[in-house]
């Protein structure tokens, strides 16, 4: 883990923090009364958006190791949730190796504890903000071969940075910063596709100090720019498959998800 013993990290249980509410949303036990409040105030559906929102994680994970993407940089991690990603693509590629990068405290907490790697791979937690791309890729690249392709994850994080240049800027340098043949996969919630609901939620996290910026899918689909996306392209959580999952009727989603390949 990528800490500095001398300076233990503060963990602030009076003031909500998305990872603390994504983990209440998922039935987790490692948040505090005031995520738990948060996430009671939002709309029902939000529990079913982060149950989809993981699942879509894992079956994205698990499409790029089957195709032999063995490096993982997961930014915006969040408290870890069995299974977790170096659990899926170290099923399938056991000499993966994964970083994990969060901003809160708990996260590192639980991730010593948890995120145990297999033998043949490796994996890491980095204490760091997204919005400093440049320290997560100078500490991932101490586990990870930055010469060769990445599978970088920004789940469920863009919406959290609201304004609009900042987190291009943030995608641009993390892809940027990655080998011909990397991945893109991200996830971010809508603004379209049920107008009320986003509002709602946007409102029920500004209440709690957290400020949330829900994109419509054109202005998803930006981050994306100079990336070959993966069939079948920028489309809700429950609508990106792996091909032997076609067959079901996917759920209703308010989350847009994507798989891009840098050339």
């Amino acid at each position: 883990m990528t800490t500095d013993p001398s300076r233990p990290p503060r963990i602030d249980t009076g003031k909500a923090h998305p990872a603390r509410v994504y983990d209440w949303l998922l039935g987790g036990k490692d948040n505090y009364p005031v995520d738990e409040e948060v996430g009671r105030r939002l709309p029902p559906e939000a529990r079913t958006g982060a149950r989809q929102n993981r699942a879509f994680m894992r079956r994205a994970a698990a499409h790029l190791a089957e195709r032999g993407i063995d490096q993982f940089l997961d930014v915006g991690a969040g408290i870890p949730t069995e299974p977790n990603l170096h659990q899926v693509v170290q099923r399938a590629v056991p000499a993966s190796r994964v970083v994990y990068v969060d901003n809160d405290p708990i996260v590192l907490r639980h991730a010593e504890a948890l995120l145990v790697s297999h033998p043949d791979g490796a994996t890491e937690y980095v204490l760091a903000d997204a919005q400093a791309p440049d320290e997560i890729i100078r500490q991932a690249g101490r586990v990870l071969d930055l010469r060769r392709p990445v599978a970088l994850s920004l789940i469920a994080l863009l919406h959290f940075l609201p304004d609009d240049e900042r987190a291009g800027a943030v995608v641009r340098e993390l892809v940027g910063a990655l080998a011909p043949g990397s991945h893109l996969v991200l996830t971010h919630g809508a603004s379209d596709l049920n107008p009320e609901l986003a509002g709602r939620a946007t409102a029920q996290y500004a209440r709690a100090g957290i400020r949330l910026g829900l994109r419509a899918r054109d202005e998803v689909a930006c981050f994306f720019d100079g990336l070959d996306l993966l069939p079948p392209g920028l489309v809700t959580t429950t609508e990106w498959p792996t091909p032997e999952e076609r067959s079901a009727a996917p759920e209703n989603s308010g989350v847009y998800a994507g798989v891009a390949r840098k050339p």
